[in-house]
C-alpha cells in the first residue's frame, strides 16, 4: 500500500519535471523570437537588466506551469 503511494508520488514528480522542462524551453524560444535582440549574447556581455528580464520570464512561466500541474 505505501509502495503504491510512493510510485504515484514519483509519477507526479516526473510529470511535473517533464512538463516544466517542455514549457520553459518553448516559452524561452517564443520569447527569443519576439524580441529583436539576442538575449544570451547580452547576458554574456554582462547586461544585468537583460538577465533580470529573462529570469522574471522563467519564474513567471514556472509559476503558471507549476500551479497548472498541481491543479
Amino acid at each position: 500500500m505505501i509502495f503504491t503511494q510512493y510510485l504515484i508520488t514519483f509519477g507526479w514528480a516526473l510529470t511535473g519535471a517533464v512538463s516544466m522542462a517542455v514549457a520553459l524551453s518553448v516559452a524561452l524560444k517564443i520569447f527569443s523570437l519576439i524580441t529583436p535582440i539576442d538575449e544570451w549574447e547580452e547576458i554574456k556581455k554582462g547586461n544585468l537588466g537583460m538577465a533580470i528580464i529573462l529570469a522574471s520570464v522563467i519564474i513567471g512561466i514556472a509559476l503558471v506551469v507549476g500551479l497548472t500541474v498541481m491543479a
